[in-house]
């Protein structure tokens, strides 16, 4: 964190969509107008102000939950660039309406180690230091650049909410519009709690939206003079990430986005078409290299990591101990503890809203739906807390038991939720308590003075295999393949002498 936040899952961002979407109001019914892309008409969930208020109020929300990458000579750059892409777009052209010609464009850069890059309506466009660092020149970047620009001019999350609304009446989820490059939009978690009948009728509409955004990010990029088809090196790798993720065993026919196999063919046979009719030859591998070159690629451990059992904080200076198969999420505003078998949850995050382990606790269980069991103070480790036991009911009347303990360390009041199902709660209490109890001060040196993983941009000096150019021992959560799939290249592939590579510092 930044001092309160934590790294995240893009999955987060549906809820900080669907917040902002559900304060918008809808127009009431859908409306036809014309595309700005094929000049035929079509449906609409939202007006073009909507979508713009849209965008204006989830950004706020995205800033703060993910933060911006701190380079700002790297944000010039890609706002310049996407700003470039976007003159040439559909929405700067003189037989658009003005309102929409006269929107301005934001491009910002997250600092997420997520290889991905969205857009929100309204000409919002996120781009993650993750993706940066797996791009290899600047002719890719502006592929991907122009692919999210697409999504805008495409007005693709105001189709997709119009669909919601033909196709099932009262349904907004369709119109949680962050397309994400790397496959799949980010409210997909949320649209499939209408069903798999809801979610399969309208995978053709995310499908087509993507096929589209790849042919105007293409289109615009030949249109500055770009090597479009060196976008499809960069969808080769998407296809490896997916591969090492085990997302390469999921029919193509059950993705909201095309496989990025295919799309890397299609890149190349879009790019050659742009070819007969423009010159294409931009590629600035060197310039782009040089704009990344000391990128922190991977989790940064200054925003909390985890090692062996134990969850460390080293700018805040605080740790606890990971119960043995719990999977660690972490988040931007908190950091999940799930059991293997998703029956028990332990949630840890900053009462914000608190000023002691007291006042937190008190609020915590004045809360509707909870039945207080034994509530009051203790001490932690020497630290000043305050534990309540109680009973809940959800919605939909299932009954839960959680302990929560609010602990007052370092100015701050953290706060555990730990829960399961009421008949599931004997089981995993000693793993609960265990984790409360051992809260602690950090004093570590060794875990406080960690570092974040950065690229080396380097000019090799003999020729060899790639493989035989990384360091050993390799730096914390990093395989010789996620090397390879960095550099746009294979292991056994042959490097010749003088050529640049990124490799981990």
């Amino acid at each position: 964190m930044k001092d309160n936040t934590f790294l995240s899952e893009w999955r987060t961002l549906a809820i900080w969509c669907l917040i902002v979407l559900m304060s918008v109001p809808m127009a009431g019914c859908v409306s036809f107008e014309e595309s700005l892309v094929s000049g035929r008409k079509r449906a609409y969930g939202y007006t073009w102000q909507q979508e713009v208020q849209i965008g204006q109020e989830a950004d706020q929300q995205i800033v703060a939950q993910y933060g911006l990458y701190d380079d700002p000579e790297l944000a010039a750059y890609v706002d310049r660039l996407g700003q470039e892409l976007l003159a040439v777009s559909h929405l700067r052209r003189e037989d658009t309406p003005s309102e929409m010609r006269s929107t301005p464009f934001t491009f910002r850069v997250l600092d997420s180690p997520v290889v991905n890059a969205f857009a929100l309506p309204g000409g919002y466009i996120y781009i993650t230091r993750g993706i940066l660092a797996h791009l290899d020149n600047e002719a890719q970047l502006a592929v991907v650049l122009g692919h999210e620009i697409g999504h805008v001019v495409g007005r693709h999350g105001s189709t997709r909410a119009a669909s919601q609304q033909l196709g099932q009446a009262g349904v907004v989820l369709g119109a949680v519009v962050a397309q994400g490059v790397m496959g799949g939009t980010a409210g997909q978690d949320v649209l499939e709690t209408a069903g798999t009948g809801v979610g399969l009728l309208f995978l053709s509409w995310g499908r087509d939206n993507e096929r589209e955004s790849d042919r105007l990010g293409v289109e615009y990029s030949a249109m500055k003079g770009y090597e479009a088809g060196e976008g499809s090196e960069f969808f080769r790798s998407l296809k490896r990430i997916g591969e090492q993720a085990g997302a390469g065993s999921i029919p193509n026919f059950m993705s909201t986005h095309p496989d990025p196999g295919e799309r890397e063919l299609e890149i190349q046979r879009m790019a050659a078409g742009w070819e007969q009719e423009l010159t294409m030859n931009k590629v600035a591998r060197n310039e782009y290299l040089a704009l990344v070159d000391d990128i922190i690629v991977g989790e940064d451990p200054r925003q909390g990591y985890t090692e062996g059992n134990t969850f460390y904080h080293p700018t805040l200076k605080f740790r606890f101990p990971v119960p043995t198969g719990y999977q660690v999420v972490n988040q931007p505003t908190q950091v999940v503890l799930v059991e293997p078998n998703q029956k028990a949850i332990i949630v840890f995050s900053i009462a914000s809203d608190a000023n002691s382990a007291q006042e937190a606790g008190t609020k915590f269980a004045s809360q509707e739906g909870i039945s207080v069991l034994q509530q009051g103070g203790t001490t932690v480790n020497a630290l000043q807390a305050y534990d309540v036991l109680a009973n809940a009911t959800d919605q939909q009347s299932n009954e839960f038991q959680l302990v929560s303990r609010h602990v007052e360390y370092g100015g701050n009041v953290y706060s555990f939720l730990s829960y399961s199902a009421k008949t599931d709660f004997d089981s995993y209490q000693t793993a609960f308590y265990s984790t409360l109890n051992g809260f602690a001060r950090l004093t570590d040196q060794s875990k406080i003075n960690v570092s974040p993983t950065r690229l080396d941009v380097i000019t090799t000096s003999r020729a060899g295999t790639f493989s035989s150019f990384l360091p050993n021992p390799l730096p914390r959560g990093f395989t010789a393949e996620d090397l390879a799939i960095i550099n746009q290249v294979n292991l056994n592939d042959q490097i010749a002498r003088g050529a640049k590579l990124k490799l981990p510092r």
